[in-house]
């Protein structure tokens, strides 16, 4: 565990520096059996995400993370996140969104309540990841962010940090092809990943921002619906 964390900090340090190097391209071609980058079949549950930029297609994993695809499920079928705005957008990074009045503290749950961090080994911040935000342990509520890291941007050096760390070759191998921020694992939840529509986010990513990193102009989810695959 010591020694996760420890990789955990070096990543933070390696990811923080990784901007500006623009984007390798918007489509992931990852050759992976990773579930993440499996195409929904009948009996899946995805959420497709209409904006003002394009529609987002999403294939959730209920399996993994139970508690957050229920909360998340409810709050979108029940439209909370209709007219909510990205609020916070980070170039090469990530761009949130989730909060009703488009603060970064705003929002709640479908319980009202927060809800567990849910982590698993299946589950990670590659490229396109949907992962729900929080402000520490067990905080989670209605705010998610997507991940729009540099496609293909991990390092041979992080790549070999995480081997000597006891990473999944797997997971490191779908990091190499796919980019992300492994930093971020076992930190936030991972429930979800773009099957459609990863081009919409890259472009919400590169709208321009104040020094709070918040759109100068809204970016706005018109609506979100949760449903099964026939």
């Amino acid at each position: 565990m010591k020694k996760f964390l420890a990789l955990l900090i070096t990543l933070c340090i390696l990811l923080t520096g990784c901007g500006g190097g623009g984007l390798g391209g918007e489509k992931l071609n990852v050759k992976s059996d990773e579930v993440q980058f499996a195409q929904p079949v009948s009996g899946d549950t995805v959420a497709e995400f209409e904006t003002d930029k394009g529609t987002v297609k999403v294939l959730l994993f209920p399996q993994y993370a139970p508690k957050a695809v229920h909360s998340f499920t409810v709050l979108a079928n029940g439209g909370y996140y209709n007219g909510i705005t990205f609020h916070r957008v980070i170039e090469d990074m990530l761009v949130q969104s989730g909060s009703f009045d488009g603060s970064a503290t705003g929002g709640k749950s479908a319980w009202e309540l927060e809800f567990d961090d849910e982590f698993s080994d299946r589950l990670h911040h590659y490229n396109g990841a949907l992962s729900m935000a929080n402000h520490g342990e067990d905080t989670n509520g209605s705010q998610f962010f997507f991940v729009t890291s540099p496609i293909g941007g991990i390092s041979d050096e992080t790549q070999q940090q995480m081997t000597d760390a006891g990473w999944r070759t797997e997971v490191i191998d779908a990091y190499r092809q796919a980019g992300g921020l492994p930093s971020l694992d076992w930190r936030y939840t991972v429930f979800g990943q773009i099957y459609e529509g990863l081009d919409v986010v890259y472009g919400i990513s590169r709208v321009k921002t104040d020094e709070n990193d918040v759109p100068e102009k809204d970016v706005v989810i018109q609506s979100v619906k949760v449903y099964t695959v026939e």
